[in-house]
């Protein structure tokens, strides 16, 4: 399985970082988690291009994760893809609804399919299984961990986590603990008074003793622009002890599903 990070960004953007989207690909399977401003563009330059994805799912439903929804739809049609599929939590077919009630012209224009999830049950999207639990953010908004099916592994068990926009709590570190890649929310850097977010203290402090081999910081807003080495730092001091690194735009990383 591979996970190619495609943007690292916030809802204030920076050049070098576009806003939240991920790209999982395993064989003839592809998922796209998230889809804010800039991802296509992103998307645009793999070998998967948003020709290859028809699935998309949802953490929540904040600007900086859909706002590059209505665009793929129509990338999607002009290319001649006929499908696409949306998946997410409660709320995600008004979400899709309204959009299409303001762009009327995309509506119709591929077969559009709606789906809505909860931590309740695994369920699969894209070809992959998938594991949900809730986060601590100003919305509902999920989580998520992976498993390819051919894998089998219990999503719940699956060695890639997409944390979503949340603060960092214990709860969450149980969710993730034993993955291979845990994608984390660490928009500011210590210092910083914020709430729906971690700092890298509070989220090094939250995965103390877990087995996560590999933590990637994502979500960055411009404040932690040139204290990224302090970030991985603070991370570390706070009791984490795998390896940590500062995620980019582009970051391609082989996970093992054996």
């Amino acid at each position: 399985m591979e996970l190619t990070v495609l943007g690292t960004g916030s809802a204030m953007p920076v050049p070098e970082r576009v806003q939240a989207g991920y790209l999982l690909d395993d064989d003839d399977r592809s998922l796209l988690v998230d889809c804010g401003s800039g991802v296509l563009q992103r998307l645009a330059g793999t070998e998967t291009g948003y020709e290859g994805v028809s699935t998309v799912l949802l953490t929540h439903h904040h600007l900086d994760h859909v706002a590059a929804l209505m665009p793929l739809i129509k990338a999607r049609w002009l290319a001649g893809e006929e499908h696409l599929e949306v998946v997410g939590p409660s709320g995600t077919k008004a979400l899709v609804d309204g959009l299409l009630d303001v762009h009327a012209y995309l509506d119709g224009r591929i077969d559009l399919a709606v789906r809505e999830v909860s931590p309740a049950r695994s369920f699969s999207a894209g070809g992959f299984d998938v594991a949900a639990r809730e986060t601590r953010h100003s919305m509902e908004c999920f989580a998520y961990r992976f498993s390819p099916p051919s894998s089998g592994v219990d999503p719940a068990d699956g060695p890639l986590t997409l944390s979503g926009d949340t603060e960092a709590f214990a709860g969450l570190a149980s969710f993730a603990d034993g993955s291979d890649v845990l994608v984390h929310d660490c928009a500011f850097p210590d210092g910083i008074d914020v709430s729906n977010h971690p700092t890298p203290t509070e989220l090094g402090e939250s995965l103390a003793g877990t087995d996560v081999k590999t933590l990637l910081l994502s979500h960055l807003y411009p404040h932690t622009g040139g204290r990224e080495a302090e970030m991985v730092e603070s991370v570390r001091t706070a009791g984490f002890d795998g390896d940590v690194r500062v995620a980019e735009d582009g970051l391609r990383v082989d996970i093992p599903t054996e």
